[in-house]
Formats: structure tokens, C-alpha cells, sequence
């Protein structure tokens, strides 16, 4: 969530969270990230993360980059402040104004481990939300929180945001 948002919607922060849903920080006010330096990146995510416990009492460590934005500034800032950099690996291109089965289209090819990306406050995407879900489980898959889905040790993050195993060769 992007910090001007959970201050605009503190009730809809609170809904979400008590209805099991994870939460992750978008930074404070969804700048290009690539832009900042080491310092303002973590000011993003932190300033972002205490709006988020201010509402839920609880912290989160994971963050999406804000239009994806990847470098090795952005990446270290991340980890070094203890956070997940999360990146997404199917896009419903929701903020562009599609209808729900426009954005199934886009990701009907969904597979295990994928992220998918969605936004609030887009004009189709609560209301298509149910739908989309309902062909993902007809899939036989299981839709899980990003913590559970992720790389947690042992794993590096490319330029392009993508977590890569670490092998031992």
C-alpha cells in the first residue's frame, strides 16, 4: 500500500488486514525509485511501513517497487533495511481501464509461483476480482499470500526485480 492511500482509507487498511490479507509496503508517495538515493529509498519504505502499523500494530517486510523500478541502489536499500523486494510476474494492466475478462485474458495462463499484478482503486478490478480468482482455483491453483510464495534465504534479486536461486556450484 502507497502511504497517501492508507492515509486517505485508514478504515479500508484495517478491513483488508483483518480479513487475512497481507499487506506490503508501495513506498510513501509512489515515486520513480530509480531516481532517489540509497537513504530516500529506505525513507519510502519505512515512512510507508509506519502508516501501516500506525493502523494494523503490525509491520510488514515486504516491498513492491512502484512501476517496477529495479537498480542495485533500490535493491540494497531494501535489504538492507530488512525488507522483501517483491516483483510481480503476470500484469492485468487493470490501471488502464480493462474489463475483468480483458485482464483474465492477459493472465489465463497463470502458473504456480506466479505474482500477480493488481491495483486498488482501479475502475474493474475489485468488482472482476471474484471472477478472476474463481478461474485461477479452476486451474487447480492455489492462491497464497506473496511471504508464502516468495524466496527468503539463499537468493539473489536481478535488476528486473526477479529473484533468482542461488546454486551451489
Amino acid at each position: 500500500m502507497v502511504g497517501d492511500w492508507i492515509e486517505k482509507y485508514p478504515d479500508a487498511v484495517k478491513k483488508i488486514y483483518n480479513a487475512g490479507h497481507e499487506i506490503g509496503s508501495h513506498s510513501d508517495t509512489h515515486p520513480h525509485v530509480n531516481n532517489l538515493s540509497y537513504e530516500e529509498n529506505i525513507e519510502e519504505i519505512e515512512k510507508s511501513n509506519d502508516k501501516i502499523e500506525k493502523i494494523t500494530g503490525n509491520r510488514t517486510n515486504l516491498y513492491r517497487t512502484p512501476y517496477g523500478e529495479y537498480n542495485q541502489t533500490v535493491i540494497q536499500s531494501a535489504k538492507d533495511s530488512g525488507y522483501y523486494a517483491i516483483h510481480w510476474s503476470l500484469d492485468t494492466l487493470d490501471y488502464t481501464g480493462l474489463t475483468g475478462n480483458e485482464m483474465w485474458n492477459r493472465i489465463k495462463n497463470v502458473e504456480s509461483g506466479d505474482i500477480i499484478l493488481m491495483h486498488n482503486g482501479t475502475e474493474h478490478t475489485a468488482d472482476s476480482l471474484d471472477m478472476i480468482l474463481k478461474n485461477i482455483k479452476e486451474k487447480n491453483l492455489e492462491v497464497v499470500k506473496v511471504s508464502d510464495l516468495i524466496y527468503k534465504d539463499n537468493y539473489t534479486i536481478d535488476v528486473n526485480g526477479e529473484q533468482i536461486v542461488k546454486t551451489n556450484n
